[in-house]
């Protein structure tokens, strides 16, 4: 099971990177807006569609507002967004979670592991803080894929304003180990 999970994650990632880099095809008419909603399946997003997403969460940022985020694609129960970040967030831990990410543009650093500074509870299975005491940094560029297991410190730092990412956020059964 774990298997398929893995290589589900990588099918969806694989098919975002393919769209990325292939001019855009006659799209199938898509629902009314009426009719989508959270749950409605979207298995594919041309890479302009990306790119319609990414101009629409630049003009809906707000200033100070650290990531907009658009739903790319959706198998329930997964969903992979792409994520506005030019500015840098907050630590973030996800306790239940792995979340897989592709930088779709721009770049900047990743940290994780260590020790989260003033951590404090955002939701019933995630935590955020405002730093992390020591960790592992590694710069991420165009292109760059890292997964980031449940239950560890990470966070984003943009490089010259702009970090756009997709990531997908993958439950891990119960007892999985890492």
């Amino acid at each position: 099971m774990r298997t398929l999970g893995i290589s589900l994650v990588l099918a969806l990632v694989a098919a975002v990177v393919v769209m990325a880099g292939k001019p855009a095809a006659t799209e199938l008419p898509k629902a009314p807006a009426a009719q989508m909603d959270a749950s409605t399946m979207n298995t594919f997003s041309s890479a302009a569609d990306v790119q319609a997403l990414l101009a629409k969460a630049k003009s809906e940022r707000k200033e100070g507002q650290v990531m907009v985020a658009e739903h790319i694609l959706s198998l329930p129960p997964y969903t992979a967004n792409l994520e506005y970040r030019p500015v840098e967030g907050a630590v973030a831990v996800h306790e239940k979670e792995a979340e897989m990410v592709y930088v779709i543009d721009g770049g900047g650093t990743l940290t994780t592991g260590g020790t989260v500074v003033g951590e404090k509870r955002t939701n019933a299975t995630n935590l955020s803080g405002t730093a992390i005491d020591g960790g592992t940094m590694r710069t991420i560029a165009k292109g760059d894929f890292a997964i980031i297991p449940e239950g560890t410190p990470h966070q984003f730092k943009p490089a010259n304003g702009l970090l756009v990412m997709m990531t997908l956020h993958v439950p891990r059964p119960v007892g999985a180990t890492q």
